[in-house]
């Protein structure tokens, strides 16, 4: 590839998941930026954000972006919010192609289902009481940002190798 796959979306939408098959079957690397950012800090997510907040982790997010959009080539996950940052956007696409990964409440209530993991989906949900409303509130939210992706895939139904091959499809389609 001449550019780089970038995968954003909700959180639970398969981005890491995808992101692993896709590199494997384009034989480029893989970067998830959360797991470069656990790496990088030695801390967890959900330390992160317990011990420094949410600001802070924004922090370490726009430089794992300043990083990883200098590579060519690689499929990248994201955040679910990493996209709020206008500037992670602009880097992310000065040399790649953005995919959004899409999913229904009902689906992402099972997939974001464990506590303790999702500390932006986690705090708004005890600050509503209705993990449902959370999602929603979280998703109206960032609607916007998502919509700048130059493709949106729906997960929903989850077949995996099918999305794939959707995928590689854009992908080669760009590249000719």
């Amino acid at each position: 590839m001449k550019f780089n796959l970038v995968l954003i979306g909700f959180m639970g939408t398969g981005k890491t998941s995808l992101g692993r098959m896709l590199a494997f079957k384009l034989g480029c690397a893989f970067v998830d930026l959360d797991q470069k950012i656990e790496a990088d800090s030695g801390m967890s997510i959900p330390d992160i954000f317990r011990s420094h907040g949410e600001d802070y982790f924004r922090q370490l997010e726009h430089q794992a972006v300043e990083e990883v959009s200098k590579r060519r080539g690689i499929v990248i996950a994201t955040g679910g919010g990493t996209v709020k940052d206008p500037r992670n956007v602009e880097l992310l696409k000065n040399n790649g192609l953005l995919v959004c990964l899409t999913c229904s409440v009902d689906e992402l209530l099972t997939r974001t289902a464990i506590k303790g993991e999702r500390p932006v989906l986690d705090s708004q949900h005890q600050a509503r009481g209705d993990r449902r409303a959370a999602i929603e509130k979280i998703l109206d939210e960032r609607r916007q940002f998502y919509d700048q992706a130059d493709y949106k895939i729906d997960t929903t139904d989850w077949s995996p190798m099918k999305l794939v091959d959707d995928i590689i499809k854009i992908v080669r389609s760009r590249e000719s």
